[in-house]
């Protein structure tokens, strides 16, 4: 009898630790950026803890038109967004800490038409941007208060490529900056290179360092850093396949680009998206097209080279976009023709991806973005 009481005493003790633990977790907020039209209206925003996988709607966190890509700021006071319609824009937000709610602050030109990425520095001083459609990028100083100044800095890439549909001219698609804040990048899909500048944040400047290329025709998309420092991946979407570069300080040196989709793949390539877990062990790449998947490599820490570790359907159509939860645990896939994001759970040892049972129902979701909630 004494052991059965003790025994049922250590259950409910085990039992009320591991509440108390969920309970302290900490929980995010996911904000997602839209394509706007009749069933949207903006950045959407919804509350995840992810030691419990809960996932709660809070609804429209602030109007905005086209806020396709969003990126906030390292202490998570300050959301920013581009927005694609007219000639545009890149605009800022406070967010609210505890409700998740969003207070625009102002908006200004992104100096281009069509942005489409961008990124703020590890100081949180300065936003970078890209403009798709004319093949630019610029450097926004942050004020005081979370709002942007006029761009301080503009670079217009120049050149183009094999491909005379989409690659006529320039077409910058992504704005991020090296670990160490001390170079930012851009791939550009129209040039099939990578621009390297070196970014001083003290003075917020920005100097051209050199490029990487891809192979001919591949049209670079999205960059991504591994957490070491020393390999940067771009996912290239004419080819739908992924390019991993050596990297050293200003210069960019290709391993080799391996295929994102099925050795018997025959439809539409599209590539579009590409992120690495915070552990380094796993690099995981979107396709659009007839795929509608997400592809997994095991990454050699080491070398850099990628290891063909499977695919998984994004759980849509169209994985425009997908991000990873700051935990390393869970993917987030925007899928924005079939108007939802699908919940992924990350295996620690495989890499591999299982679907949580949680589905945003959502119009045209095109990025995920999270931010740690008090």
């Amino acid at each position: 009898m004494v052991r059965m009481r003790t025994l049922r005493f250590l259950t409910l003790l085990l039992a009320a630790t591991v509440l108390a633990g969920a309970a302290g977790s900490p929980a995010y907020f996911a904000y997602v950026g839209t394509y706007t039209g009749p069933a949207s209206k903006g950045i959407y925003v919804y509350r995840f803890a992810p030691s419990t996988g809960e996932l709660t709607t809070i609804g429209l966190a602030a109007e905005a038109n086209n806020p396709s890509f969003l990126a906030t700021d390292p202490n998570g006071a300050y959301l920013y967004a581009v927005g694609e319609a007219g000639g545009g824009v890149v605009s800022a937000f406070r967010i609210d800490r505890k409700t998740g709610k969003l207070t625009p602050l102002n908006r200004v030109s992104s100096r281009g038409s069509s942005p489409c990425a961008l990124s703020v520095d590890r100081t949180g001083k300065f936003v970078f941007a890209a403009n798709y459609g004319s093949g630019s990028v610029a450097l926004f100083p942050i004020k005081a208060d979370g709002s942007l100044a006029e761009a301080s800095v503009f670079d217009q890439h120049r050149g183009s490529s094999v491909n005379p549909q989409r690659q006529a001219g320039p077409h910058a698609h992504s704005a991020i900056f090296s670990p160490d804040n001390r170079f930012a990048f851009s791939a550009d899909l129209g040039t099939d290179l990578v621009y390297v500048y070196r970014f001083d944040a003290a003075h917020g400047t920005l100097s051209p360092s050199g490029t990487g290329a891809v192979p001919p025709g591949s049209g670079p998309r999205h960059l991504a850093f591994h957490p070491n420092g020393r390999f940067v991946y771009a996912i290239n979407e004419l080819a739908s396949t992924v390019t991993a570069f050596a990297w050293t300080v200003g210069t960019l040196q290709a391993i080799a680009t391996v295929p994102a989709l099925p050795a018997d793949y025959q439809g539409l390539k599209s590539g579009a998206e590409i992120q690495v877990n915070p552990s380094g062990r796993f690099l995981y790449a979107s396709n659009r097209g007839e795929a509608n998947d997400i592809a997994i490599f095991r990454i050699d820490g080491a070398t850099g080279k990628l290891t063909a570790a499977g695919h998984v359907p994004s759980g849509g159509r169209t994985p425009r976009n997908f991000s990873i939860d700051p935990t390393g645990q869970y993917l987030f896939a925007a899928n924005q023709d079939s108007n939802n994001v699908t919940v992924f759970r990350i295996d620690p040892l495989s890499g591999g991806l299982t679907p949580a049972g949680k589905t945003i129902p959502i119009s045209a979701p095109v990025c995920v973005q999270f931010v740690a909630a008090e």
